[in-house]
């Protein structure tokens, strides 16, 4: 009950932030052109909260379903308009000043963007260097001449300080179906530039690209010393303390980390008799690792955490950030390089050639709102960056209810130099709001299918 609150309560704050973003851009514009707002509203259906100053001003209202929003403006299409308020009405504004308003929805989703990178960028983060773990054979890395302990450097000429820049890097450049020049330094010090061919049944399906590619971060060799224990637990119930050396598991010895993890996660519910060292003895425990379902099945998991030695913390951890003016110019590249990925994907899925597995719904987007929260601040704020762009993108694809629907609208009217008619546009609305159906039903039946695999 508890993680479905966690992921609800971040999935309702990131919608509320995009929606919020979304609709006070065209409130914005709307307002800075003279055009009348009539309501302001986060959500749809009941009224949870509303707030109007007089009679004669915007209503601002958070509605039940927060699944969307709006901004409903003065307009004689829509009812009767008082005649001191004919002036201030949308269809009555210039082309321009109408496609201004619609527009201003998308960029200020992508603003919103911008500026989270950017002050992440400025405020600085943390990640780990991009070594790669072992190169197993039969990957295109492998095929590559990748080797365990590479540092990547630069993919494709773009700077890779951490190991999201590089995996992000890779993956977006693979969409373009070419070769990637990716530089990286050996554990010798050499520094070497190897090329990754990736085919297009695998760059398109992303389920199959990180498995195919074979770039898994480096994991180095850690002893099986217990840092720190989770209140009743498993871990704790057996008497395990923080500082605990395991020594045996049934009467097999433990070398590694790595090890000791493979015997809890094998044995759900089983009886471990784990011999650890304190304090220069030896104490033998009975312990039950916990029964958790994963994607793989079942699982054991005893609520303890492994001691890193901080020499290896300071030899991965990698800090970095950008001074104000280049974090700006970096935020903008970055937004663009996504709004283009987005773009393309969409295309090849309407062409067939990418999986409809880059279909994202409610649910995994919930899914996503609350695991990046729980990774930290940091995450959460990209996580909405994305997002904020997809929706961006989204809302400027040329179909009818979209904003990028409307902006068509206008282009024909530019064209015809008169407004298509109501019934034209009333057609066309239809078919929008079927295909919006389609494609939202589309994303909510992987979704499920998703649940259960």
């Amino acid at each position: 009950m508890g993680s479905f609150l966690h992921t609800l309560l971040f999935f309702i704050v990131a919608l509320a932030i995009l929606i919020a973003f979304h609709e006070f851009g065209h409130f914005w514009v709307a307002r800075r052109l003279g055009v009348k707002v009539v309501r302001f509203s986060i959500g749809f259906g009941k009224p949870l909260w509303k707030y109007q100053k007089d009679p004669a001003s915007t209503e601002y209202l958070v509605a039940a379903i927060p699944l969307g929003g709006y901004v409903k403006m003065v307009d004689e299409r829509e009812g009767e308009v008082a005649p001191e308020d004919l002036p201030y009405a949308f269809n009555r504004q210039s082309l321009t000043a109408r496609s201004a308003i619609v527009l201003a929805g998308p960029l200020f989703n992508l603003f919103l963007a911008v500026f989270i990178f950017w002050g992440i960028l400025v405020n600085g983060e943390t990640g780990f260097r991009p070594l790669l773990g072992k190169i197993e054979p039969g990957t295109i890395a492998a095929q590559a001449g990748f080797e365990t302990g590479d540092e990547i450097l630069e993919v494709d000429g773009d700077a890779t300080p951490t190991w999201n820049h590089a995996i992000s890097e890779v993956f977006s450049k693979a969409v373009d179906l070419e070769d990637i020049d990716v530089k990286v330094r050996s554990e010798s010090g050499s520094v070497a530039t190897k090329i990754l061919r990736i085919p297009e049944p695998v760059a398109m399906d992303p389920a199959s690209l990180q498995d195919a590619l074979g770039f898994r971060p480096w994991e180095p060799e850690l002893p099986p010393r217990i840092d720190s224990i989770k209140e009743n637990s498993p871990a704790a119930a057996a008497g395990l303390e923080a500082g605990d050396l395991v020594v045996k598991a049934d009467g097999v010895e433990v070398s590694n980390w790595t090890q000791w993890v493979e015997i809890i996660r094998g044995n759900p519910g089983k009886r471990i008799q784990t011999v650890v060292e304190r304090n220069g003895m030896e104490l033998t425990l009975e312990l039950i690792p916990a029964v958790v379902q994963a994607e793989d099945g079942e699982i054991g998991q005893i609520g303890a955490t492994v001691r890193i030695p901080e020499e290896l913390i300071d030899h991965l951890k990698v800090e970095y950030r950008l001074g104000v003016l280049p974090a700006l110019g970096a935020s903008i590249v970055k937004v663009t390089e996504f709004s283009l990925l987005t773009f393309k994907m969409m295309g090849k899925m309407l062409l067939g050639k990418a999986s409809i597995e880059n279909l994202s719904g409610p649910i995994s987007i919930a899914k996503y709102a609350s695991e990046s929260a729980t990774m930290g601040l940091s995450y959460f704020l990209k996580f909405i960056a994305i997002v904020s762009i997809s929706l961006g993108v989204l809302n400027l694809l040329p179909i009818p209810v979209l904003d990028g629907g409307h902006l068509l609208f206008f282009l024909i009217e530019a064209i015809k130099g008169r407004p298509l008619s109501e019934h034209a546009q009333l057609i066309g609305q239809q078919v929008g709001i079927l295909l919006l159906i389609c494609l939202m039903g589309l994303a909510f039946f992987l979704d499920i299918e998703r649940l259960f695999r």
